[in-house]
């Protein structure tokens, strides 16, 4: 059985890499340079509990591993940790040795910004929940503004703390976190072709859904499921929905439904609970709630009405 460990916070991350204590207890870049050997992590599984921001660089990224194909910038790749995900060090010594000179990660804990507007932002940077192949590729010239925001927060946290410290630094690191946001849009335009395939996938992973016994099988589709189907995760799959056809993967979901209800209620007799069923609602009620919250009328008043 594969061990495992948990992290709560920076000191404990310091500690894990082999460096001295933090000079700030709720923040701090750690560069792989400084890094002492992590051979002692072999095939240990690390529950971490932290924001991590991980940087490659080009020369030792997989562009399989983290999703980068021809549409991408190949000067370095980001990855992003929400806490409550894990970290597995590969089983194998030789890989956990390899550590890319050039890389580093910004870690914070999520007390640093309780107080700040950022506690309220922190939710719409969704790719924190995306998987590693749905990483953030980025050029030459973004990596010099996300590592110049870098700098900012290391000279804050670096120098005595005063009372401007902690705003300064959670300004800075929202501001580095608004960047990626960008870079992300930016990776999203830019896979335009790419994205419209993957419409097409889920348009038609809802239409084979709902042929034959599939619905009363397993009921509605949930957003987990079509993403599995999908090969992504949740989050990046919303997003992409969204980017591409203004609707969220629920929303979309849900708009699916209700196209589908219309239909079934202007072109047959059969009882409004009967449609609630063959949709894969297991209560009528249910059905008849979410219509009326995304028509304004009942499904028996839309039947009336037309």
């Amino acid at each position: 059985m594969s061990q495992s460990i948990e992290i709560h916070s920076i000191s404990q991350m310091h500690q894990m890499g082999g460096l001295s204590e933090p000079k700030h207890p709720l923040v701090s870049v750690i560069y792989n340079r400084d890094l002492k050997s992590v051979s002692g992590l072999q095939g240990v599984k690390v529950i971490n509990h932290l924001y991590v921001v991980i940087f490659k660089s080009s020369d030792t990224c997989s562009a399989f591993s983290y999703g980068r194909n021809s549409y991408d910038f190949e000067d370095g790749t980001l990855v992003f940790m929400a806490p409550g995900q894990v970290m597995e060090f590969s089983a194998n010594p030789e890989e956990n040795t390899h550590i890319d000179p050039d890389g580093w990660s910004l870690i914070f804990h999520p007390d640093i910004f309780r107080k700040s507007n950022l506690s309220n932002k922190v939710n719409n940077y969704s790719f924190f929940h995306y998987d590693s192949n749905e990483a953030l590729h980025i050029s030459n010239n973004e990596r010099e503004a996300i590592e110049d925001l870098l700098n900012k927060i290391i000279q804050e946290y670096s120098q005595k703390l005063d009372r401007h410290s902690q705003h300064l630094i959670v300004a800075n690191i929202e501001l580095f976190l608004d960047y990626c946001l960008r870079f992300y849009d930016r990776q999203f335009f830019s896979r335009a072709y790419l994205n419209n395939d993957t419409v097409s996938k889920f348009e038609k992973l809802l239409i084979n859904h709902f042929k034959g016994d599939q619905i009363h099988k397993t009921g509605i589709p949930s957003v987990d499921f079509c993403a599995k189907e999908l090969n992504l995760s949740a989050s990046y799959l919303s997003d992409l929905l969204k980017k591409e056809v203004g609707k969220t993967a629920l929303e979309y979901i849900h708009f699916f439904l209700i196209e589908k209800a219309k239909n079934s209620l202007l072109s047959s007799t059969e009882s409004i609970s009967g449609i609630a069923y063959s949709l894969g609602f297991e209560y009528p009620q249910h059905f008849s709630n979410l219509f009326k919250s995304k028509t304004g009328m009942s499904p028996k008043e839309y039947r009336h009405l037309n």
